[in-house]
């Protein structure tokens, strides 16, 4: 994805906050979470900042939670055991958060020369390689859909929240796994977290249009530089796949505000709304 080299307001805003966050982290990098529906701009943030990080003599690294995706394998067994949902990667449950813990914990020991993970959405498998980092760091920024989410309560589980749930998960077998795993396995992961920032979507509801916008986008590039195994999705398969971020995004957008060091709230255009 290119970014602009052009200042823009949410930026502004993660680097000011950077500026007074930094201090406090001496003697190893800061993890920066950076929650964001699908579509909110996430990944054209953390490159942003990692760049201008750069400029001024730091040294920042960005992992997205995706590059944390479990391969086929691992969730066909997922999808026989626990839910056939599990198939289809995006929800806790579908990461390998051992690997996510071991790397927090090693960025707290004392810099070595260390990998972070990338996953090849193409082959839909975990990358052979990483990107190799071979300085310290000074800030991670770790990204994703849910960075820092937490579970619900278990009142909350009963009633399907769209048809997904209510045809495919009738039983809250699916949706209960993801509340536990987060309740469990994740917490650990997203406790590493110094500082979180959330990019408020104005409502679920804009979710669809901004996810479509990126199938768009991959349309265009792939017509003009094809990859091996990517696929731009139809109307009705892309209505389907948002509905599994769905719950998790509604719980998020009500209950993290409260507890963000830093929330940004965004216009249906993205831009940073200046009123809340």
């Amino acid at each position: 994805m290119i970014v602009s080299s052009e200042a823009f307001p949410t930026g502004e805003a993660v680097l000011a906050a950077l500026a007074e966050w930094l201090p406090a982290h001496p003697q190893r990098p800061l993890i920066l979470g950076l929650c964001g529906a699908q579509g909110s701009g996430k990944s054209t943030l953390a490159a942003w900042l990692a760049e201008r990080l750069g400029e001024r003599g730091l040294h920042a690294a960005t992992l997205s939670i995706d590059d944390l995706y479990l391969g086929q394998a691992q969730r066909r067994d997922l999808a026989r055991t626990v839910h056939p949902l599990f198939a289809t990667r995006g929800v806790p449950g579908t990461h390998d958060v051992a690997r996510g813990r071991d790397l927090f914990t090693a960025l707290g020991e004392g810099f070595r020369p260390l990998d972070l993970p990338r996953f090849d959405k193409g082959r839909d498998e975990p990358a052979p390689q990483g990107q190799r980092v071979e300085t310290p760091l000074d800030v991670l920024i770790f990204e994703g859909w849910c960075v820092g989410a937490r579970p619900q309560r278990a009142a909350q589980l009963v009633a399907p929240v769209n048809a997904l749930e209510r045809e495919e998960d009738p039983e809250a077998i699916w949706r209960g796994h993801v509340n536990a795993v987060l309740e469990s396995d994740y917490a650990p992961l997203f406790g590493a977290i110094d500082r979180l920032v959330l990019l408020a979507a104005p409502g679920f509801e804009v979710v669809r249009g901004w996810r479509g916008e990126q199938e768009a986008q991959l349309r265009t590039r792939l017509a003009s530089a094809p990859e091996a195994g990517r696929e731009v999705m139809d109307a009705a398969t892309l209505d389907r796949f948002v509905q599994h971020y769905e719950r998790l995004t509604r719980h998020i957008l009500d209950e993290m505000p409260a507890r963000a060091d830093l929330l940004l709230r965004l216009a249906p255009d993205r831009n940073l709304r200046l009123q809340p």
